[in-house]
């Protein structure tokens, strides 16, 4: 056969252009023996079939004779390459006629359609090291985009990348049961270029589109054949490393659940480093966008054979370090840190309890570490993360004895983290026999109506008893006192400031002191006159204020009772409460309730007001007047007549105009906000903001933005922007999240409340740098508050200048 292919070459080869006996006798020689042809005959083919191409292409009619055949009976391989050659040339390079263009078409997806499969085959069987498949891998993967740079026309449905590349898979898995019939025929395979293919298009971006063909065809053919097992994991081994992390995350990313994973991919993660690395390391500490589903399938993978439970606890040290670290916790997002608390507690619902015993002291450490950081952040939904996550270890180290235990919100998401610690076994129900299922039925129903029985007897006792219980009871017949004009005693609150003080430091009369709790608000905007007169000693003894009593809403009343004193008398009493929040020998309770009371009373000093009642304007209507005032009130009547008969689109001066009034907040904001700033970096022995009390911080960080931005058209708002702006500079590179927000907040404030004449003037530079800080803060900060509140500065900063631009002349 051979020598008849090789005879039949010469012939077509002989002139410039092969004629149509000689492309029929070569169709012959192939339909008989193509497959068998060696390395000089191939060669010669495949220069045939390119010169058949490129007429085809050229010339405005088809070749004289089958060349079509030609293409059908040649190894698919050399006939894919010679089409795909001569259609993914970039346009203009060689001549091409329409009509050809579409006859080879017509042969590509003939050819694709029909022989893939035996092209990928071909390349299975053992072959000398003169005949690679380069040539081919690079056409079968990229056919797509050849075809689309080359084509002058649209790209055909089958080639588009949704189409063509579930095709290609299809092709694969036949590929495939032809190697695994050869197996089973004891011949020798390779499935190295199927690896290749597989590895190329993942890396292209299109795992989706392969594997969702590949991985449900390959999860049902290696459910009970080893030889099918075997394949596929020599399949997933061959994948070159530079492919590996693609097509892993691809078999992750897709396959139903873990014991799939595990035949699919086998000691893959043992044998292989790449993929050791990108299963171990990548995918849990470098990355953290990929699905619980997707945690639970790679760890579950990595618990279901004995090789692979070595890195299972590898993996969770690794994991514990990162959760333990101060560092992580304050550089790394919060979405992060989810990510690496779920994968966390997926890991302890692995573990069995002789590796629990083993590694219980790291553990052990590993949670007193991390919480301790955790319960350090700002921000609550790290601090809630720590606390579950410490709860579970803590459950499973310590199974007799007694374990952590917090409070926090019960939500969604809690009982989604928690649930992650069980591992849902999965198990089956045996069907049980109809007759079977009878039987136990019938034998079912004595019982069933003993239990009837005994019941009525139980409940008979149960009524008897209850009968001889009334008999018992019956002679203790008392009359009731008749208590219905009864009215409760209501302590009767103070009248006088000087009053209210000495309940509340010492009076220890508990309804009395409740009274006077509930009425000191209203009783000091009442009395600002009485109030000015001790209001420092009021806020002295409101700011230590503990709750004897559980009164409810304690913490409300007493803030709304300072509230109402800061704002009758604002100086002295922000002096003092300015003043006692750097003192020494205060909670950070009450550091913190100094900043909210101060917000509070700035916003109402900063509200309009109207003093006296408010006019109500009515609207104009018509009125029946009596006869007898008609000559004396005429002008009204007109007035009136005029109104119910004039049609109005518009009525503003009728209606009820916004209270305005002075901005109480102008003459005091310096007095509630720069005391703030003076000594912020003074630690004391119980206060260090730049320290451990960093949560207290960013309270304060974000009390000063809102003090600015109520401070709006005020004479001080310059000069607090131009202070806020270096204390911004200093802290801008603080560690803390919330810090860093409460920053951003206060450069929006200073944007939003100085004017912009004011910030060009005598700001430029602080700008100019500012503007810099906030592109670092939107490239580079791991925070998603922090790049989105830049970025706002940023659009801000630009609407500013756009602003100034127009109302300068040109």
């Amino acid at each position: 056969m051979a020598t008849a292919v090789e005879s039949a070459l010469r012939e077509a080869l002989a002139g410039p252009a092969p004629g149509a006996a000689a492309l029929c006798a070569l169709r012959d020689a192939l339909a008989g023996g193509g497959a068998a042809l060696g390395p000089r005959e191939r060669e010669r083919l495949e220069a045939l079939l390119r010169s058949l191409a490129a007429a085809a292409a050229a010339g405005p009619e088809e070749p004289a004779g089958p060349w079509r055949s030609c293409f059908g009976e040649a190894p698919p391989g050399l006939a894919l390459s010679a089409l795909l050659g001569a259609l993914g040339e970039p346009r203009g390079a060689a001549p091409r006629s329409v009509r050809g263009e579409g006859a080879l078409l017509e042969e590509l997806e003939r050819l694709v359609r029909g022989r893939l499969a035996a092209a990928l085959g071909e390349l299975c069987r053992p072959r000398g090291a003169a005949e690679p498949g380069a040539g081919l891998l690079g056409a079968v993967v990229a056919l797509p985009e050849r075809l689309s740079s080359g084509l002058r026309g649209g790209l055909p449905a089958l080639f588009l990348p949704q189409n063509y590349f579930p095709l290609l898979a299809a092709a694969v898995v036949e590929a495939l049961h032809e190697v695994a019939a050869a197996l089973r025929g004891g011949s020798d395979c390779s499935i190295s270029f199927l690896s290749h293919v597989l590895g190329k298009v993942c890396i292209r971006g299109r795992q989706k589109e392969i594997l969702s063909v590949l991985v449900p065809r390959l999860a049902e053919l290696t459910k009970s054949d080893f030889i099918w097992q075997r394949i596929c994991w020599r399949l997933v081994e061959s994948v070159p490393d530079r492919c590996m992390e693609a097509v892993v995350l691809g078999f992750v990313q897709r396959a139903p659940g873990a014991d799939v994973l595990s035949r699919l991919l086998g000691n893959l993660v043992v044998k292989n480093k790449h993929a050791q690395f990108v299963v171990t390391q990548k995918f849990f500490l470098l990355q953290y966008g990929y699905t619980t589903a997707v945690l639970q399938n790679l760890l579950g993978y990595l618990s279901l054979d004995s090789l692979r439970r070595a890195l299972l606890i590898k993996v969770l040290q690794e994991l514990l370090e990162t959760w333990s670290s101060s560092s992580a916790v304050k550089h790394s997002p919060p979405e992060q840190q989810e990510y690496i608390s779920k994968a966390i507690l997926i890991c302890l619902s692995h573990l069995k309890d002789s590796e629990i015993e083993s590694c219980r002291q790291e553990l052990l450490t590993s949670m007193m570490e991390g919480v301790k950081c955790h319960l350090d952040s700002s921000l609550p939904q790290i601090r809630r993360l720590g606390m579950i996550v410490a709860e579970s270890i803590s459950s499973k180290i310590n199974t007799d004895g007694p374990v952590l235990k917090f409070q926090y919100e019960e939500d969604d998401e809690a009982r989604e983290l928690k649930s992650l610690l069980v591992q849902a076994p999965s198990f089956c129900v045996p069907s049980v026999p109809e007759d079977s299922r009878k039987e136990k039925a019938d034998a079912a129903l004595p019982s069933a109506s003993e239990s009837n029985g005994k019941s009525h007897t139980e409940a008979a006792h149960v009524v008897s008893d209850e009968e001889s219980d009334t008999e018992l009871d019956s002679d203790d017949d008392l009359t009731p006192y008749d208590m219905s004009e009864d009215k409760e005693l209501k302590t009767k609150a103070p009248v006088y400031i000087r009053d209210c003080i000495e309940v509340l430091t010492g009076s220890e009369d508990v309804d009395k002191w409740e009274a006077t709790v509930k009425a000191l608000e209203s009783l000091v905007r009442k009395n600002p006159a009485a109030t000015r007169e001790v209001s420092v000693e009021l806020a002295k003894i409101l700011l230590h204020l503990e709750e004897k009593t559980c009164i409810e809403g304690f913490a409300e009343l007493r803030q709304r009772a300072q509230v109402a004193v800061l704002t009758v008398d604002p100086i002295p009493v922000a002096q003092y409460l300015t003043s006692q929040f750097y003192s020494l020998n205060y909670s950070l309770r009450q550091r913190m309730d100094i900043l909210d009371v101060l917000v509070l009373a700035a916003r109402e000093l900063s509200c309009p007001k109207v003093h006296g009642k408010t006019k109500h304007v009515e609207k104009p209507c018509v009125q029946l007047l009596p006869a007898s005032d008609s000559s004396k009130d005429w002008r009204r009547i007109v007035d009136e007549r005029i109104k119910s008969k004039t049609r109005r689109f518009a009525k503003g001066p009728s209606q009820v105009q916004v209270a305005s009034g002075p901005n109480e907040f102008n003459s005091v904001a310096g007095h509630f906000f720069f005391p703030l700033l003076q000594n912020f970096d003074r630690p004391l022995s119980t206060f260090d903001l730049l320290g451990e009390d960093h949560f207290v911080l960013g309270r304060l960080v974000h009390t000063l933005a809102v003090l600015l931005y109520l401070a709006v058209n005020t004479t001080a708002v310059t000069a607090m922007g131009k202070a806020l702006m270096e204390f911004v500079w200093a802290l801008r590179f603080h560690t803390d999240s919330y810090v860093r927000q409460g920053l951003l907040s206060c450069i929006s404030s200073m944007l939003l409340s100085v004017p912009a004449e004011h910030l060009l003037n005598d700001m430029t530079e602080e700008l100019l740098e500012t503007q810099s800080w906030l592109g670092d803060v939107v490239e580079k900060d791991p925070d998603g508050d922090c790049r989105r509140l830049a970025l706002q500065n940023m659009l801000l900063m630009e609407n500013l200048k756009k602003k100034l631009n127009k109302s300068v002349p040109s």
